[in-house]
C-alpha cells in the first residue's frame, strides 16, 4: 500500500472510532543539539479548536508544524517520542510527509496569496492532487466556508493580491480546505489583520470546527477565550548557555486554564503578570 493511502485509509477507518486526533506522549523536540521544546504529552480532540498559548520562544510554532512535518524542511531538526495521528505514528519511515500535509493543512501568520487569480489559488490544491473533475464547485464551496464567496464571486479571475489583507487570510484558508483536510493547523492567522477582519477569522473558526479539527498558535489571550475548547500553555527557561527551552505547563478546557488554572505559572500568564 502507498504511504499516502495508507495514512487516509487510517484517517478514514479511525474517525468513527475515536475522539482524539493527535496523541503526544513525552515529545522532546531538537534543532541541532538544542533542546528546544521537551516533555509535551497532550491528546488533540476531533473536531475541537485547542488554542497554544505561551511566551515568545515558548515553542507554540515549534509543536505545530511537528504536526503536519513542516519541521522535516528545516537542517537539523528531530524529534524524540511519540506522536500519533489518529492511532498512527506520524513520523513513521513508510510514512509519506507530502501526504501528511494534505490531510492536515496549515494556515500561515501572513496571508500567503499566489500571484495568480482568485480561483486559481483556490483551484491549486485540487490540481495538485488530481481534483480537477469540479473545480468550479470545489472553489465555489471552499470560498463559501471561508465566508468569502459573495466578496469575490464577480471576480474569481482578478489578481489574488489585489484583495484586502484579511480577504487575502480567508482566501489562504479557503486555498487549505480546497482539498478537504482532515485538521487545519493555523499559525496567529490573525496577528496581522485589523480588528473587524480578526472577528471574522473567528466566527470562521467556530464553523470550520464543525466539520474540521482546528489547532492553532496565538498571543492574543483574549482571542483564545473567545475561540477555542481546549488551551495548552507553554512557558520557557534558559539553559547553562543562555537558550531558551520551552515546556508544556498547562493543558486543559479553556475555561479552565483562564478561570480555575492549576499552576500558578498559568495564573501568573492569564492574569497580565508576565509574559
Amino acid at each position: 500500500m502507498a504511504p499516502n493511502s495508507q495514512l487516509e485509509n487510517q484517517a478514514t477507518h479511525s474517525a468513527n472510532h475515536t475522539d482524539t486526533v493527535f496523541q503526544v506522549e513525552d515529545l522532546n523536540m531538537y534543532y541541532g543539539d538544542f533542546l528546544a521544546v521537551r516533555n509535551v504529552s497532550m491528546a488533540i480532540p476531533r473536531n475541537q479548536i485547542t488554542a497554544l498559548i505561551g511566551p515568545s520562544g515558548c515553542g507554540k510554532s515549534t509543536l505545530l508544524r511537528c504536526f503536519n512535518r513542516l519541521n522535516d524542511l528545516i537542517e537539523g531538526f528531530h524529534l524524540d517520542g511519540k506522536l500519533l495521528y489518529r492511532n498512527k505514528d506520524l513520523y513513521a519511515k513508510d510514512i509519506d510527509p507530502v501526504a501528511v500535509r494534505r490531510r492536515i493543512g496549515m494556515v500561515f501568520q501572513k496571508p500567503n496569496p499566489f500571484p495568480k487569480s482568485i480561483y486559481d489559488n483556490v483551484a491549486y490544491g485540487a490540481r495538485v492532487t488530481g481534483m480537477e473533475a469540479n473545480l468550479d464547485e470545489i472553489v465555489e464551496r471552499s470560498l463559501k466556508q471561508a465566508a468569502l464567496w459573495d466578496e469575490v464571486k464577480d471576480k474569481l479571475k482578478e489578481n489574488a493580491l489585489s484583495l484586502s489583507g484579511g480577504q487575502q487570510q480567508r482566501l489562504c484558508l479557503a486555498r487549505t480546505i480546497s482539498t478537504k483536510p482532515d485538521v487545519v493547523l493555523m499559525d496567529e492567522p490573525a496577528s496581522s489583520l485589523d480588528p473587524i477582519s480578526t472577528s471574522k477569522i473567528e466566527d470562521l473558526i467556530h464553523k470550520l470546527a464543525q466539520e474540521y479539527t482546528i489547532v492553532i498558535v496565538t498571543h492574543n489571550m483574549q482571542q483564545a477565550t473567545r475561540a477555542s475548547d481546549m488551551t495548552a500553555f507553554f512557558n520557557a527557561e534558559a539553559n547553562e548557555q543562555g537558550k531558551r527551552s520551552g515546556y508544556l505547563v498547562e493543558y486543559a478546557p479553556t475555561q479552565q486554564i483562564f478561570g480555575d488554572p492549576q499552576q500558578e505559572a498559568t495564573k501568573d500568564y492569564v492574569s497580565g503578570r508576565f509574559g
